[in-house]
């Protein structure tokens, strides 16, 4: 039994959050937790918040026991990217590129 939580069109880009999915990935829930909190990345913000979610979800949804979860799989991929100017030196105009990201985060019990 797992149970699942998304992040969908998160401000971030994908490689600034993988970094940290890569640190989480197979511990259990309360080792993960501490690790978001203690990790100065902008991205932890994101992950702690749907980790939470995750744990929930298992709770609520399936009664899974908190005490035995572990991260099972995490991924982002890129979302929509959105486009904007800026101006640069002899009126040229160089594009920027806002990434956004998709985030999924499994959980499951351990047998």
């Amino acid at each position: 039994m797992e149970a699942r939580a998304y992040l969908k069109n998160a401000r971030i880009a994908p490689r600034k959050v993988q970094i940290v999915l890569d640190l989480i990935r197979g511990k259990d829930v309360e080792t993960a937790m501490a690790i978001l909190q203690h990790t100065p990345k902008s991205a932890c913000e994101y992950l702690e918040k749907l980790l939470k979610s995750a744990i929930a979800n298992a709770e609520n949804n399936f009664g899974m026991d908190k005490d035995n979860l572990y991260v099972s799989e995490c991924f982002v991929c890129p979302g929509p990217i959105m486009k904007r100017i800026m101006p640069r030196a002899q009126g040229r105009a160089y594009r920027i590129l806002k990434r956004t990201s998709h985030v999924t985060l499994v959980v499951k019990e351990r047998e």
